[in-house]
């Protein structure tokens, strides 16, 4: 029987919109089915706008969504008092939803002065749709005890603290900086050098509510990249000019400072996602976040006050830090008119900002009480499709596990130093950063990241005398010298794979700046493949809207004969299932079972049947079309009586033309996140990146290269 959980938030300013993508995320990690349903739109500049979590679902996801009413027809059903119709209309978008999904998330209305009937609505719609309650609340001013007692009379007005509909409270934005009416105001210190105005609480929440009948279901600490905005989006707000338009759609604000002062008193302001807002007549300013844009460092924009251009001579001799990115906007109001406009600015989250949202999704599910959520599907029964969020959560939390170091030969590529400072942080491996430690730490100042406890940097000049004995042994036969193994070593991937090799890494993830050719061939020369393998193949993982798929071999084998074929299969099959996806092979071709022939589909038919002979564990069938692999409704044609079609989560394509063609094809198409590619075979685990590698591409690859680490320990 399916659950129905409504969120509903005791005051203004809760952050609702996380707390429910958040909470929906937490589920989708569990694998639970869940929809959702606004009963009533209530965007925050009033009007019959789109409700701001509908749009953001409909945009990220493809989970279930009613639509929800417009305010203004609700306001008038109210002030006619017709709540009967009001809740009728609303039980029957809530029964469109709510049949296939094991948990319909509800949520509830704002109470706010425009909307004073708030909390009377959400308890007529809890109470007519059954649903379990959640409070979300902030702290705001109060300290510890007044929480507690401001959240148990909100339950006063669902029946008090007794009521067994009531499941617990989730605590928003621990420890944000608040104003003197309890309202997020992130740096107001370096708007307004008050100091006094940005209140930290620290809360010992737990122990508090240890006396209370209310069950804290999640307590999710405030951060600043939670509100940090692109610099596009405050230009819009500013309606400013741009001057320069740079990374403007991707850089984010995370701190304001005004440039008033002498430049010697502000450089320690010009770091990463900084805004700097300076006067137009200030050329130095310019001159100065020029500098340090060329140096590496990611100021989030420059805005320009004054409504006057910059002269023309300082533009030309700041023109190669244009071309680094850094976006340059200009408002028409003076400095003074310019931070009346900032404060104003919406800390919401575009619908659009799909960066952004997948950050606050992560972060909020990962601060929801797990026990709870596996509560919600107790007594349901059915094999589960693997969600992409299900799908990375299962990576963080098997590499974390598997506790593994793994050894980055790009130790001083930005991206590389990002993702490795993300893997301390979150525990999902250790990082050994090779290159120049003052060159790395240079670096990580530049990105505004910490390279702590998690992270080793190692000097490859330091360290490569030591591997050169060992590398000879291995390249005897080879004709390898002395000298030609020190010329090598100074290749970092080829001391990455020595570490390897003598096991004081787990495993290495290279490509950011080298090719695939680079990465692969130490590897291939010095490791070599696992004693049961005969070859070295690829996959990528898939993520699709609703459930991961495994695509194989995309990246290696340009043309494999039916035994290698068959081989790449079983690998894919494995390599499936150690990562959580129930695999289902299909081995694919431009026929389906016995309907073409050529020499092509005689390969496939043949790789079928050589698998299945030496794995009949597995669940696999071809050739396939792949139309027929994935559609049910193609296969009821096609493949009637296969196990696979229709329902494959393993695809096998004939050749690697087919299949990178095919991944990308997919992949942009669709818009859709792939990992990958992921080696297999390889007697210990590397893994190559792509080139254009984003930093969350990097960390996840770190997290498969951990996880096959421990597969292999096995």
């Amino acid at each position: 029987m399916s659950r129905t959980i409504m969120l509903i938030p005791i005051s203004a300013g809760v952050g609702l919109t996380s707390v429910s993508l958040g909470v929906i995320r937490a589920m989708e990690r569990k694998g639970v089915k869940v929809s959702f349903f606004k009963p009533i739109a209530q965007p925050r500049h009033g009007g019959d706008q789109p409700d701001l979590t509908s749009a953001i679902l409909s945009s990220s996801s493809d989970i279930k969504i009613a639509e929800p009413m417009q305010m203004s027809k609700v306001e008038t059903l109210i002030g006619s008092e017709k709540m009967d119709v009001l809740l009728e209309s609303i039980v029957e978008r809530y029964n469109q939803i709510n049949k296939d999904s094991e948990v319909t998330l509800i949520e509830g209305l704002v109470p706010t002065r425009k909307h004073p009937f708030a909390n009377q609505v959400n308890a007529e719609v809890a109470k007519t749709l059954g649903a379990e309650i959640v409070f979300v609340a902030t702290p705001g001013t109060d300290n510890p005890t007044q929480l507690k007692e401001r959240i148990e009379v909100a339950c006063s007005n669902f029946g008090g603290t007794k009521n067994n509909n009531i499941a617990g409270v989730i605590i928003n934005k621990l420890n944000a900086p608040v104003d003197e009416d309890g309202r997020t105001r992130p740096d107001l210190s370096e708007i307004f050098d008050d100091t006094d105005q940005a209140k930290q609480t620290n809360l010992e929440v737990m122990q508090i509510f240890n006396s209370s009948p209310i069950r804290v279901l999640g307590c999710v600490p405030w951060r600043i990249d939670l509100i940090a905005t692109r610099a596009i989006d405050m230009a819009k707000h500013l309606n400013a000019e741009i001057i320069n338009e740079g990374e403007i759609n991707t850089r984010r604000i995370r701190s304001i400072t005004f440039c008033a002062r002498s430049l010697p008193n502000m450089i320690e302001h010009f770091k990463p996602g900084s805004l700097l807002v300076t006067s137009a007549d200030r050329p130095d300013v310019m001159v100065a976040a020029a500098l340090a844009a060329m140096n590496g460092v990611d100021i989030g924009a420059v805005l320009l006050t004054g409504g006057y251009d910059m002269p023309e001579t300082i533009m030309n001799l700041c023109r190669p830090a244009f071309e680094s990115g850094l976006p340059i906007f200009k408002a028409q109001g003076n400095t003074w008119q310019t931070s009346l406009n900032l404060q104003s600015f919406s800390l919401e989250v575009p619908a659009d900002d799909k960066e952004r949202i997948e950050f606050v999704n992560e972060h909020v599910a990962s601060h929801i009480d797990g026990p709870w959520i596996d509560t919600l599907t107790e007594g349901t029964q059915g094999i589960r499709r693997l969600s992409p969020p299900a799908f990375r959560y299962q990576l963080t939390e098997f590499a974390r596990r598997a506790n593994k170091r793994i050894v980055l030969p790009e130790g001083d590529e930005p991206r590389t130093v990002k993702a490795a400072s993300i893997c301390a942080e979150r525990g999902i491996a250790e990082c050994v950063l090779l290159g120049n430690p003052e060159e790395i730490k240079r670096v990580a100042i530049q990105q505004g990241v910490e390279l702590g406890t998690g992270i080793t940097i190692i000097n490859p000049s330091d360290a490569r005398e030591q591997y050169v004995e060992r590398l000879v042994e291995l390249r005897k036969n080879k004709g390898m010298t002395e000298v030609v193994a020190r010329e090598q070593l100074q290749d970092t991937v080829v001391l990455g794979t020595m570490m390897l090799e003598k096991g004081e890494v787990d495993g290495l993830v290279s490509g950011a700046v080298h090719t695939t050719a680079n990465t692969i061939r130490p590897p291939l020369q010095l490791i070599k493949t696992a004693p049961n393998a005969s070859l070295v193949s690829s996959i990528f993982f898939m993520l699709l809207p609703d459930q991961v798929l495994v695509y194989g071999d995309c990246a290696i084998n340009p043309d494999p004969n039916s035994e290698q074929l068959a081989e790449i299969a079983i690998q894919s099959a494995d390599s499936a299932a150690a990562f959580g996806i129930e695999p289902r092979v299909a081995m694919i071709s431009y026929s389906t079972g016995t309907s073409g022939q050529g020499a092509d589909v005689d390969k496939v038919r043949e790789a079928t049947r050589i698998a299945q002979e030496k794995r009949p564990d597995l669940i696999i069938d071809g050739p396939l079309q792949y139309d027929a692999a994935i559609m049910e409704n193609v296969a009821a044609s096609k493949a009637p009586n296969s196990p696979v079609a229709g329902k494959a989560t393993v695809f096998v394509f004939p050749d690697l033309n087919t299949g990178n063609t095919t991944y990308k094809a997919v992949q942009r198409s669709a818009d859709l996140v792939s990992i990958g590619p992921m080696l297999q075979g390889m007697r210990k685990p590397v893994n190559d990146l792509s080139r254009g590698a984003l930093v969350d591409d990097i960390v996840y690859t770190i997290a498969l290269t951990a996880i096959q680490a421990s597969q292999e320990q096995k």
